[in-house]
């Protein structure tokens, strides 16, 4: 398995997510004290630093309200390379 940080489809991913918090009307500090973590939290996620886990992606879908299958789904139809 190829490593996946810096991925288009991780790059797709982590666009998704910064868009759904901005839709949300949230900051990266509204999210994170809802994540129970810290903003650099929020921001190395954001900045593409670190992974998210299918765990993470269900609780950040359930705070941002967006539906994770169609987050799936487009990251499905991205090219792995």
């Amino acid at each position: 398995m190829v490593k996946t940080l810096g991925t288009p489809r991780h790059k797709v991913l982590v666009e998704l997510l910064v868009a759904a918090r901005e839709r949300a009307g949230m900051t990266q500090t509204d999210l994170a004290r809802r994540l129970g973590e810290y903003q650099s939290f929020v921001a190395r996620l954001e900045s593409g630093q670190r992974r998210i886990d299918v765990v993470e992606l269900i609780e950040l879908a359930e705070i941002l309200e967006f539906d994770p299958r169609s987050v799936i789904e487009q990251l499905q139809s991205t090219s792995s390379r």
